[in-house]
């Protein structure tokens, strides 16, 4: 499971993969019609309307520069500080700068100059768009494995959002190290990323165009469950998943039997929770979900209703942002009231994305998946 590490100590320099992805996103890729496969392409799904209401107000050619999957966009925004790690034009990291508001910040990384070149070009556009006196929103070249390194300081941020990025890293434990460390106490990643139906060959990591296609640097998705446990983090919540087809002949023929699906999780750094059930109500006050909260595929919240969740879920509800989103109680606390129970979470993304296609259903909103509402619990 071991990646090329790019580092010496503690400095962290370009690798052949780097300079490959640097080359492909800044210079081959003009507009995401240039890409080979649909890995990489923003599905036309709903979106929230606050949320479509803010991605307007970004400038046609940040937007036209993007090369993401979708939308990740967490919820529970207003005042955060977030960081968007391959924020590539800074389509994600305008439209989230409206929403953290003027009192919330926004920090992009990317190592493509070129596109960088663009973000910064429309920083003073959008704040003055949002009427800001002063701007919420910066950008700085570097890596994803390196962001303390380029001045980002540890427990500064309460999320990280990826989209489509950390299959481009040929560290990814380094990567989810330097998220964690740079998350506060109760801090989220919430991320969308393309994983594997197992792991690739050594043909298809090497495969320059796979790799920049989001495919010949995915993860199988069992080794991100076990990553995520080596760094610290929270059991990965799965919250989407979507099938991915590569609908191009010479690429399929070398990719073979192996299947990619593009998934959303959600990882906390928050304390281990026990093997204790406890019962939540949601207040219904979070924006944009106040008559229900969809957690992930096992857990959506409905406004004032009670629920009895696992002492992983407990623990990551009680030590993040959504603390003050509800109210706990020991089981029992409210038996005079009916109790939704817990359910069996799927676990594989594979089987929630057949499982979402079959039912004729999308998944919740997040990056490479699509942007629609559906339980997947059995």
């Amino acid at each position: 499971m071991a990646d090329d590490c790019s580092s010496c100590g503690n400095v962290f320099f370009d690798s052949s993969i780097h300079v490959d992805v640097k080359d492909y996103y800044g210079k081959r890729l003009q507009k995401s019609s240039d890409l080979k496969t649909n890995a990489c392409v923003t599905p036309a799904q709903p979106i929230p309307s606050f949320v479509r209401d803010a991605l307007k107000k970004v400038h046609p050619e940040v937007s036209a520069k993007y090369y993401g999957c979708g939308l990740v966009v967490p919820e529970c925004l207003e005042g955060c500080r977030i960081l968007d790690l391959g924020s590539g034009s800074g389509r994600d990291c305008f439209m989230l700068s409206l929403l953290v508001g003027e009192e919330g910040h926004v920090s992009g990384i990317d190592m493509t100059e070129s596109q960088l070149e663009v973000a910064r070009a429309y920083v003073d556009y959008h704040m003055k768009e949002f009427g800001y006196k002063k701007p919420n929103v910066s950008f700085v070249q570097g890596y994803i494995e390196a962001l303390t390194e380029v001045g980002l300081e540890q427990n500064s941020f309460d999320i990280t959002i990826s989209n489509c990025v950390v299959n481009l890293s040929p560290d990814k434990k380094r990567v989810l190290a330097e998220v964690y460390s740079v998350l506060k106490e109760g801090g989220e990643l919430y991320f969308s990323d393309i994983y594997c139906s197992g792991r690739l060959t050594k043909e298809i990591k090497n495969h320059k165009i796979l790799w920049g296609e989001c495919l010949g640097g995915a993860l199988w998705w069992k080794d991100v469950l076990e990553l995520a446990n080596e760094v610290g983090f929270s059991v990965p919540r799965l919250v989407t998943a979507n099938v991915v087809t590569v609908d191009n002949k010479e690429l399929e023929d070398i990719l073979g039997d192996f299947r990619f699906v593009s998934a959303t999780y959600r990882l906390f750094k928050v304390p281990k929770g026990s093997a204790d059930t406890c019962q939540v109500i949601y207040n219904g006050g979070i924006t944009g979900a106040e008559d229900s909260f969809k957690f992930d595929c096992c857990y959506t919240f409905k406004a004032n209703e009670v629920v009895e969740v696992d002492g992983e879920v407990a623990s990551i509800l009680k030590h993040s942002r959504f603390a003050d989103e509800f109210t706990f109680q020991p089981p029992g606390g409210a038996s005079e009231r009916c109790c939704v129970k817990p359910k069996a979470g799927v676990v594989d993304p594979f089987e929630l994305a057949v499982q979402l296609g079959s039912e004729g259903l999308s998944a919740a909103t997040g990056g490479c998946c699509s942007t629609q509402s559906a339980d997947c619990c059995k």
